[in-house]
């Protein structure tokens, strides 16, 4: 885990966990990886708005927190697959939660 930017985290795990989790793209990797081990193209394509420079730094901050893991396989092409730690497994109620409440609430008005 990267270490605290703010000694009010003591104070608020929520400021805590949205430090590791927050942003825009974070959320949405760490939920397709909920659904098994994706490669690095899947991940692409199924958060097509993301660029790829981008994809890369969020999957290595995930990495850094402890959250996922890649797998380098040494063959030619090279193979990298990204999968979920036990504590990135651990928030999977929470993005399915996340998942409902928004079919709920913000995909019914449209």
């Amino acid at each position: 885990m990267r270490k605290q930017k703010h000694k009010n985290y003591e104070r608020c795990p929520v400021e805590a966990t949205l430090d590791i989790i927050g942003g825009k793209w974070k959320g949405i990797v760490l939920y397709h990886l909920t659904q098994g081990t994706k490669r690095f193209n899947e991940l692409k394509k199924l958060v097509p708005d993301i660029t790829q420079r981008m994809l890369t730094l969020q999957l290595r901050q995930l990495e850094k927190d402890g959250l996922l893991k890649r797998k380098i396989y040494r063959q030619i092409p090279p193979k990298v697959e990204y999968f979920l730690t036990d504590l990135g497994q651990s928030l999977t109620p929470i993005l399915n939660l996340l998942k409902e409440w928004g079919m709920q609430h913000v995909l019914k008005q449209f």
